[in-house]
Formats: structure tokens, sequence, C-alpha cells
């Protein structure tokens, strides 16, 4: 089973391409799961026809409690979880859900797993998909604004001080100047590479208002074929290598540089 775990900064789309990469894989018949690790748990919602579900650790205290729910062509959707908000710790939602699915319900016939994670992966809890080798592949989803960048970059030292590898970096793009070939240089600088530039589209927008990926709200429109040239960009990628992270101030510099 391909495990795959998305990574982000907060607002840069990572649930979205998550989710449509999920559709994509589904599309195709793979057996796939989409594991939404954010506390607000709202990431699965447009898998599931703008629907909202119980959390994992909700529902695990009820032996008897759905806690796995099918979405869009059979995505096998599940949301971590985590605690109230401002108490206690995020990443333990994570970790126990895992755990307790990898025991219960994960089978040898699934295809693909894609755990959509919050923000940095400084935090122990957040990265626990791959600290624990849950996850055996990680893509960054970055613009080629300079703080989304930062944040890529700060995310690729933890996973170089984890010993994790980085398959690629995926640039959701804002329409900025040189966005796309920014992306490109951050990724070959970093030791990994661009494996997939998602244009800016209102059909994004306009789909997760219904509650739908582009893949099942739009299928015909290019935004949806951008979504699967990922999706098969990624399934055909052998170009796995821990990253090796810039120094900040040489993320300015190339950016300056591309003006």
């Amino acid at each position: 089973m391909r495990q795959i775990a998305i990574y982000g900064k907060g607002g840069i789309g990572k649930s979205t391409i998550s989710v449509n990469l999920a559709a994509s894989f589904a599309e195709a018949g793979l057996k796939t799961w989409y594991i939404g690790c954010d506390p607000k748990s709202d990431g699965s919602m447009n898998l599931l026809g703008g629907r909202s579900i119980p959390t994992f650790l909700e529902q695990m205290r009820d032996s008897e409690s759905e806690v796995v729910f099918e979405g869009f062509k059979g995505v096998k959707c599940v949301e971590t979880g985590g605690p109230i908000a401002g108490v206690g710790c995020a990443g333990r939602g994570i970790i126990v859900a895992v755990q307790e699915l990898y025991k219960h319900h994960f089978r040898q016939e699934d295809d693909v797993l894609i755990y959509d994670v919050p923000g940095d992966v400084v935090c122990g809890g957040f990265a626990a998909p791959v600290r624990e080798k849950y996850a055996n592949e990680v893509y960054i989803v970055t613009s080629g604004e300079y703080l989304a960048l930062y944040a890529a970059n700060n995310i690729a030292l933890g996973l170089a001080n984890l010993d994790v590898t980085l398959g690629g970096i995926i640039c959701n793009s804002r329409d900025i100047d040189n966005e796309e070939e920014a992306v490109r240089q951050f990724a070959e600088r970093i030791g990994s590479q661009l494996i997939g530039f998602i244009p800016r589209n209102a059909i994004v927008r306009e789909c997760e208002n219904r509650g739908k990926t582009v893949i099942e709200g739009a299928p015909l429109d290019p935004q949806a074929d951008a979504y699967r040239r990922l999706g098969q960009a990624i399934l055909n990628n052998q170009h796995l290598a821990v990253p090796t992270p810039m120094d900040p101030q040489d993320i300015r510099k190339m950016l300056r540089e591309m003006q």
C-alpha cells in the first residue's frame, strides 16, 4: 500500500489537493483511504458531499459507532480528531487513531493511503505519520510566496531531522510572476523535485461550495486534469530523498533574483 503524507502551511490548499488526489485515485479504480489529521475535522467534507463526520476519537469510545465513512467512488474517510480547543495535544489524536486503524481497518488489498496533516512537521504529534513510519512518502504543498516557501523549508528541515524521504514539492499556484520556476528552483535546491503544478482556478471554490472535489463536481474541467496529472506523477514517482533545507535568507535571495 502506498502511504502518502501531505504537509504544508495552514491555508496553502493542502486539504483541497489531498481530497482531489484521493478522488483521482479512486476514480482510477484504486482502493483509497483519506485520513484527515486536522483537529477541525473538515478535510473529508468534499469527499462526502459536504457532510461532516464524527471524529475517530469520539466514535471509538462507543464500540457500536461507525468510525470509517465511505465517500466519492468508495474513498474511505476518517477524521482523527483532537482535544477541545485550547486544551491538550492535537497530535495525540493522530497517534491513537492511526494505531487503531492499522490494527482493525487497513487491509492488504488497499492501494493508497493519504494523510492530510496540518501545519509544520515540527510538532511531535503532527509528525507522527512519518516519525512512526506510518507514511513512507511525503509531499509538501507550497506556493511561490516567501512565507509559503519558508514553511516548506521548515517542513523539509523536520523531515531531515527525522531522516524521512521527500517525494516532491507541489506548487498550488497563487498566480504570481515566475511562480512555477521559483518553486522548481526551491525544490531542486533542497534535493527534491517539483512533482506537480496546480493552477489557480475559480472552479475549485465553486465545487467546494457544493461539497464536492473538482474530480467529482467538474470532471471535464482542465483543473480536474491537473489533479489527475499530479496523482499519476505521484504514482509513478521513484525519486525519494532526504531533503537538505536552504538557509531562509537564500530563499529571499532566490526570489529577488527572479523578480
